[in-house]
């Protein structure tokens, strides 16, 4: 298929090379051009414009920081929908709530056009290891029709339901891995305190029944000199999905009380100056708090 693929971050580096080595012929566009670079040399095609991109694809993906861009992308004079095709379909893969979620696909239902919600349930690593799974929520059969590209980014695509609700759980998902991986910290920082060394205390975890893929990749990050120079997830970014689980809890009326207490732990990085590093730098907080030098 031409897919068209909006937003070059992170994730974006990652999927794309999937996408172009399962054999689709890939537009890409980012508002940092200088970010295509690499994916261009893979044979990715360059799009100057959201709407260009959209006119040219049969399947276009966005993933993108917040619901502004979102909307930004795809609704704008030059964006997605002034460009995609009736019988295209487009797909956005950023975590946003759910409200704002619905409102942008309303628009492309207006214009007889179709937007699906399909966030990602992974990291850079786990695209790259072939393990992420996506969640797609909207017409079921556009959910059919695109399913094949999307077993080239991931070996498990889920149908959820009705618009939003692939997004509303992509939230409840990183509610429980935000709770874990701090509560990790905690764990090994109690641990330190008591006089375990850290690495030892690492291991037992990593070998343990609280073992988690997440944990896996993400926790030898706090052993001496292995925080990731480019975080996977930084503080704030971390933080800006865990402030929209607790609004969308307070819209339900639905207590999230891990969720808070996870939250307050990144204002504590934050805090301490240390929230440019990846959000499991928590367990540095937890220390210092608990009165152990660095």
């Amino acid at each position: 298929m031409k897919i068209g693929f909006a937003g070059l971050g992170a994730m974006g580096q990652c999927i794309v090379p999937r996408l172009i080595a399962a054999g689709h012929e890939v537009t890409g566009w980012n508002r940092n051009a200088d970010k295509a670079a690499p994916l261009l040399a893979l044979g990715m095609k360059w799009a100057h414009s959201p709407r260009a991109l959209a006119a040219g694809s049969d399947v276009v993906f966005s993933i993108l920081t917040d619901a502004a861009a979102v909307r930004a992308v795809a609704l704008g004079p030059d964006g997605i929908l002034a460009g995609l095709r009736e019988d295209a379909v487009y797909l956005d893969m950023s975590t946003i709530t759910p409200e704002s979620s619905r409102a942008v696909s309303s628009e492309f239902a207006k214009a007889k056009r179709v937007m699906l919600d399909a966030p990602i349930s992974g990291s850079p690593v786990t695209v790259n290891q072939g393990k992420a799974s996506l969640m797609v929520a909207g017409d079921r059969a556009a959910f059919d029709r695109v399913l094949p590209v999307l077993l080239a980014i991931g070996p498990k695509a889920t149908y959820i339901g009705e618009s939003g609700l692939a997004v509303q759980l992509k939230l409840a998902i990183n509610l429980v891995l935000m709770v874990e991986v701090i509560a990790f910290g905690e764990g090994v920082a109690l641990a330190e305190k008591g006089g375990v060394d850290r690495r030892i205390a690492v291991e037992a975890m990593l070998s343990s029944v609280v073992a988690s893929p997440v944990l896996g990749y993400r926790g030898p990050f706090i052993l001496e000199g292995n925080m990731p120079a480019v975080p996977l997830a930084d503080v704030t970014l971390q933080q800006k999905d865990m402030t929209m689980v607790l609004e969308l809890a307070r819209k339900l009326g639905q207590p999230a009380p891990l969720a808070s207490a996870a939250n307050e732990m990144m204002n504590a990085c934050r805090g301490l100056g240390i929230d440019h590093n990846d959000f499991v730098i928590a367990h540095e907080a937890y220390r210092r708090l608990g009165g152990m030098s660095r």
